[in-house]
Parts: structure tokens; C-alpha cells; sequence
């Protein structure tokens, strides 16, 4: 999060004037950046997570940075567990109360732990899976059947994780996240007939606080993976989200698109061991001069 930036970079103002956003998981890191961007753009957002202070200081951030915005919609705050059905059904209900609307709902709570998976205990692969694909669908049915579906219209994007070709250390979490690609695909098809969009994004490495929970090896070799040769910034994945949940997300429905600095196309360091010279630039290879 940037604090006084209070406009969209690239989007119009007030594009989702009007309209009532729910992100999950919105405390922190991607989710915090996502919900900025949308209250920019004119959303009222409800950010949801298990940490009431962590959740306080987010909205505070956002009041702050948005201070200087007479379109941006506001942000507050609701504590509650996704893995819960109940309580996912009381979060729905909740943005209802308070706002009147459901329109958007960024299904971002997530997580996991870096282990080989021959060490993933039951209990291990039992948490992430619920955290991961349980929680993604308690909200995605409690949003549809308590706002989206009497309203007939309703945008829903689920983040996931790349890379798509293995995830060795989290093995746990790609199975999960594989899945919520899947069930994105199912639900998008099963409530096309109300108006319902349904999308995801799979990210890669991105420079939050959320990388410092992992070993140094990891964050060492984070940047190093993509071609791109960074991490990604949380706004570029607030842009896309927001795109999806514009009326051009539509277009999407059904769909998972990465945003990964192309790491989904390689994963290892870059450059590969043997392209780069000595000084460890990729060669330009000489071309004959035309005439």
C-alpha cells in the first residue's frame, strides 16, 4: 500500500461507485492492496479476517491514503472465519446490514506452509485445504444464494497461486489451489443463468509481508525465479483484480489468469545456468550488417 495516493493509476473514477465489495483475507498483503483499489474506484468495501487489530490498522491505512479522494467509497472491517459455513453466511449477511448490496466478492484468505510433502501430516493437508478451498466455497455459495442470486448478477474472483506445473516445498497448497481453479470453472457454468461472473487469478511471487514467513533460502530465490527478474507489486495484482470485477470482467467468465512475471513459464533461476556470460548478462548474439 502506497498512503497518499488516493487515485486509481489506470482506472476511471468512481468505476465502482455505487457498488459494495466483500475481500476476504483483506487485512494484509495482496487482500489489503485489492481492497485499496477498489475503494478507490469508488467501492465500499468490507474486508474480512480472523485478526480484529490487524483488520483495524488496514482501515485506518485506507482512510489515510484516501483522504485526498472524493470518489473513493470507504473500507470497514468484520472478523470472521471463512472455513466456517456459518460464519461465512453471517459475513454475506453482514455486507447486507451495513450496506444494503453484495457485488463483488474477492475470495483472497489463503495460505499455507513450506514442507516436503512427504513431511505433510494429516492434520497439515486437512488446514490448508479448508483454508484454501473450503473457505472459497463456503463464501462463493453463501455470497450467491444471499445476494448475488435474488439479484441476479454478482461478480466473484478467487485467488489462487502459480505455478500451474508443480509446487515442490507446498505440495498441499497447489493440490488446493488447483482445485479452486477447477470449482472457478464449475461455478462460473453453473450460475451463468443469473448473471453470475466467476473468475481467478493465480499469482506468483509478490513483495508483501506475507514472504517474510518463509525461509531465507525461499525469499532469496523468490525474485530470481521469474523472467521478469522481480517480485511482483501488490497494485498489479489489485489492477487485476479490479479489472475482473469491471464490466469487462465478464468477458473472463470462467477463466484463471496468471499474473506471475511469466514464472508459470519457467521456473528455476534466470537466466538458465549456461545462457548468461560471466558477468551474468543474457549474450546478444552479433548480426551481419545488411547492405
Amino acid at each position: 500500500m502506497r498512503p497518499g495516493e488516493a487515485q486509481s493509476e489506470i482506472f476511471a473514477p468512481g468505476l465502482f461507485k455505487g457498488r459494495v465489495a466483500l475481500v476476504t483475507g483483506g487485512g494484509t498483503g495482496l487482500g489489503k492492496a485489492t481492497a485499496l483499489e477498489l475503494a478507490r474506484c469508488g467501492a465500499r468495501v468490507l474486508i474480512a479476517g480472523r485478526r480484529t487489530e490487524v483488520l483495524e490498522a488496514a482501515v485506518g491505512e485506507t482512510e489515510a491514503a484516501l483522504a485526498d479522494n472524493p470518489d473513493a467509497g470507504g473500507m470497514d472491517w468484520i472478523a470472521a472465519d471463512v472455513r466456517d459455513r456459518s460464519s461465512s453466511e453471517q459475513l454475506v449477511r453482514a455486507a447486507l446490514e451495513r450496506h444494503g448490496r453484495l457485488d463483488v466478492l474477492v475470495n483472497n484468505a489463503g495460505g499455507q506452509y513450506f514442507t516436503p510433502a512427504e513431511l505433510i501430516a494429516t492434520k497439515g493437508w486437512r488446514a490448508v485445504w479448508r483454508l484454501n478451498v473450503e473457505g472459497m466455497l463456503n463464501m462463493s455459495e453463501a455470497a450467491f444464494a444471499g445476494a448475488f442470486g435474488p439479484a441476479g448478477a454478482g461478480v466473484a474472483v478467487n485467488v489462487t497461486l502459480s505455478p500451474h506445473h508443480g509446487m515442490p516445498g507446498m505440495a498441499h497448497s497447489g493440490a488446493a489451489r488447483a482445485t479452486v481453479e477447477a470449482l472457478t470453472r464449475e461455478l462460473a457454468e453453473r450460475w451463468l443463468h443469473a448473471g453470475v461472473t466467476v473468475s481467478a487469478v493465480a499469482a506468483g511471487h509478490f513483495d508483501t509481508e506475507v514472504l517474510a514467513k518463509y525461509p531465507a533460502s525461499v525469499r532469496a530465490g523468490a525474485s530470481r525465479t521469474p523472467p521478469i527478474g522481480r517480485l511482483g507489486l501488490a497494485q498489479e495484482h489489485a489492477w487485476l483484480v479490479a479489472l475482473l470485477a469491471s464490466p469487462l470482467g465478464r468477458c473472463f467468465n470462467g477463466s484463471t489468469v496468471t499474473l506471475d512475471g511469466a514464472r508459470d513459464n519457467w521456473f528455476g533461476p534466470w537466466p538458465p545456468p549456461g545462457l548468461a556470460d560471466d558477468s551474468g548478462a543474457v549474450p546478444v548474439e552479433e548480426r551481419k550488417a545488411r547492405a
